[in-house]
């Protein structure tokens, strides 16, 4: 049960159950509910959250990112949430699970989980080897930025579903 306020958008009313009843009508997840409390962060999250798709990275890269990071955040929510997300950008429930147990059969997304992971471990104090693996496994510096950009978007979702205790309203996926 979640421990923070969330907007029914069937009953309430105000800037967070207009958002909910507009641009999120198909998208009425409990974390969204529960943001919606605070419409300025839940605007300013999915503003963030697309904007940081510049391209560099495709849409299942960004997954392999939200994978691994809520893997080593250690967030139910978004495992579930990602694990969805990433059917549709072409990566089935197998694979999800092996990127976060930390591997792949895609060179790339290999690269994407140790670099993802060298982030979170060093708390972005990688080394210029760690940089330059990177980027020998066919990245350039935007796709550094949008790495960074996810894992921070993934950290601001998997710390509120930490403190909210976000109900999980996704198919549960396997545990590691």
């Amino acid at each position: 049960m979640p421990r923070l306020q969330t907007i029914d958008p069937t009953t309430d009313t105000g800037p967070g159950a207009e958002m909910l009843n507009g641009p999120l009508k198909n998208k009425q997840i409990n974390i969204f509910k529960g943001l919606a409390v605070n419409p300025g962060a839940l605007k300013a999250f999915l503003g963030f959250s697309g904007g940081i798709k510049g391209g560099a990275l495709s849409d299942a890269e960004h997954e392999v990112v939200a994978l691994t990071t809520s893997q080593e955040r250690n967030c139910h929510y978004c495992l579930a949430a990602h694990t969805q997300i990433a059917r549709g950008a072409g990566i089935d429930e197998e694979q999800a699970l092996r990127i976060r147990q930390g591997t792949s059969d895609d060179p790339r997304h290999r690269a994407l989980i140790g670099f993802t992971t060298a982030i979170l471990d060093s708390d972005g104090f990688i080394s210029d080897d760690q940089l330059e693996s990177f980027r020998a496994a066919g990245f350039d510096d935007a796709a550094v930025i949008e790495v960074i950009g996810q894992i921070a978007a993934m950290t601001f979702t998997n710390l509120y579903n930490h403190v909210n205790e976000t109900e999980v309203d996704f198919p549960v996926p396997a545990s590691v």
